[in-house]
């Protein structure tokens, strides 16, 4: 007679949301509740694009541009022909009124993998005007300050900043409910640096590390999750939005795709070619999808004609 072996019996465990885990869920809660979203699903076939970054490359042995910021330049290139997506939106529900801001910078707010596996969003500030040069640089800098930022007293910063920004557009109720479940239960308090650990933080100069200035949220959002999801069939197809920001962009890792293509004799037929999947989601209230179109006429060209951006140094 057969015998089960016994099953061992799962501990539960409970996990507290820290400060990290509270600003995301905070915001997605917000951008979920409160805006129509609307996500178009882009495929672009960049099969030459990146055959032309790869020989790009080879080309530059003694600097490297990443594919992640060639992508970063072309998005930004994009967001120009389309200006209504680098903007932000005051709606007041109630009394049915609405102000859209548009910004001539482009502040790009992008998740940021950390060496320690954990996510931070740093805005890329008017990535729009910076060559690829520029944006390496710009990159390279951000990794060098993370490496004296301590994670939790950064976010706070970012919480005691957003949390003014309440009073000040009036949401003082919101605000209160938020000091209190940050302060009040020892099980969720949220408690930064004190003692001579702040003031030795506090004397790491502010070019040296991550500050506020750096997570301050930006004119749009664009998250690459293919850089953590390469060899997967899936890809993003929604991407949450948030406020005041009217637009995300989310770009998945490539696939190999069957795609119709015409050859010179202007006939047609089937090849395997690679797409790059791209989640491009909206806010209903501030736009419609003409608005999002010259976005993705712009992208068309640019993998069209890689010189566009791979000359821009």
């Amino acid at each position: 007679m057969e015998t089960t072996a016994a099953i061992p019996e799962l501990e539960d465990k409970v996990e507290r949301f820290n400060i990290q885990r509270k600003i995301v869920a905070n915001m997605t809660t917000e951008s979920w509740t409160s805006i129509p979203h609307v996500s178009y699903i882009y495929k672009p076939d960049v099969t030459g694009f990146l055959e032309a970054y790869r020989i790009f490359d080879e080309a530059t042995p003694t600097y490297k541009i990443s594919l992640n910021t060639v992508m970063l330049k072309v998005l930004t290139e994009g967001i120009k022909a389309a200006p209504k997506l680098n903007a932000h939106m005051r709606f007041q529900k109630r009394l049915v009124r609405g102000k859209m801001t548009y910004f001539d910078e482009i502040d790009v707010s992008v998740p940021w993998k950390l060496p320690d596996g954990n996510m931070m969003t740093i805005t890329v500030k008017d990535a729009g005007r910076k060559s690829l040069r520029e944006l390496v640089a710009y990159t390279n800098e951000i990794n060098r300050k993370l490496e004296n930022t301590n994670l939790n007293e950064a976010l706070y910063s970012v919480s005691i900043h957003d949390t003014l920004e309440r009073l000040k557009h009036g949401h003082f109720l919101r605000a209160a409910f938020r000091l209190y479940g940050s302060k009040t239960n020892p099980l969720h308090r949220v408690t930064p640096l004190k003692g001579a650990e702040k003031k030795a933080y506090d004397a790491i100069p502010e070019c040296d590390k991550v500050t506020y200035k750096d997570l301050k949220q930006g004119t749009i959002t664009i998250s690459n999750i293919g850089a953590s999801t390469r060899g997967s069939r899936g890809f993003l197809d929604m991407l949450m939005i948030i406020p005041p920001q009217v637009c995300a962009i989310g770009i998945s890792a490539t696939q190999r795709e069957p795609i119709v293509v015409t050859d010179e004799n202007g006939n047609e037929k089937t090849e395997i070619r690679t797409v790059l999947p791209m989640a491009i989601c909206f806010d209903h209230r501030a736009m419609d999808f003409g608005d999002v179109a010259p976005f993705i006429k712009r992208l068309d060209e640019i993998f069209e004609d890689p010189d566009i951006v791979l000359q821009d140094l």
